[in-house]
């Protein structure tokens, strides 16, 4: 069941956003070559202790995770398209890095996510990201009222597809509010016109992920958690908590 937001909920959950946007720039701005990714899960467990805010990713165990995830943040390096477990891996040159964060405050979630380079940025990884970042975009500008779940899978999905780029099957966005995951599911790549009616009050995680080598193929890491893409190339994740309302988009995880 999809739940409509009220206006003071939409707000609230601002709030919730903004302990995100602010946590993700903390690990963001950890990141260097020669840090560990526990140390990007320290700087964002920091700013979410102060806020006093509590983590949907801590503990977090669905059916088919062999244990609850152990940390606050998502750190998925190169290869590795989401749910990456940060641990004591170091960063090195180059390094392609996707942080995704959750935030629980006065009842309220928020999800976002972002992917950057450390170090010296290769042309292939820039354009992955920006690709992710555009499609985002595209995303977020079909989240309007009157249009439909099928107009923001196919907005995401027609700019990573024109860039060449595969899209890892069953894996896409959500709804999000008392929970981080809710009713409805938002594919990145679909039939436009098609799916639930968006409305006033819908409160969406859209989020879509890019693999460079163009194949839809990717397997679970030994870890029983991180996703990889069968053919080891890179991955870029982006994501932010949207609420559609009758003025258009808003971003709920912008800094």
């Amino acid at each position: 069941m999809v739940e409509i937001k009220t206006d003071a909920s939409m707000d609230a959950m601002r709030e919730a956003g903004r302990v995100v946007a602010q946590a993700l720039a903390a690990a963001r701005e950890t990141a260097a070559v020669g840090v560990s990714l526990r140390d990007l899960d320290a700087a964002a467990r920091e700013v979410l202790d102060k806020a006093g805010a509590g983590s949907p990713f801590l503990g977090y165990h669905p059916d088919w995770a062999p244990v609850p995830f152990p940390a606050v943040v998502c750190a998925s390096v190169n290869d590795e398209i989401v749910h990456g477990i940060p641990g004591d891996r170091r960063l090195r040159d180059g390094d392609v890095v996707s942080v995704d964060c959750g935030a629980l405050l006065d009842g309220w979630a928020g999800d976002a996510a972002v992917t950057f380079t450390v170090g010296r940025a290769r042309p292939a990884d820039t354009r992955l990201i920006r690709t992710a970042e555009e499609a985002l975009a595209a995303g977020i500008g079909a989240a309007v009222v009157g249009n439909r779940i099928g107009d923001i899978a196919h907005a995401v999905g027609s700019v990573c597809r024109a860039a060449g780029y595969g899209i890892p099957d069953g894996f896409g966005g959500h709804g999000i509010g008392r929970q981080m995951h809710e009713d409805p599911g938002v594919p990145n790549e679909g039939r436009p016109g098609r799916g639930m009616r968006l409305r006033h009050g819908m409160v969406l995680a859209i989020e879509p992920m890019v693999i460079a080598g163009g194949g839809d193929d990717f397997h679970t890491a030994r870890d029983g958690w991180t996703l990889r893409t069968n053919d080891g190339s890179r991955a870029a994740h982006a994501e932010h908590t949207v609420a559609v309302t009758a003025d258009g988009p808003r971003i709920l995880t912008a800094l």
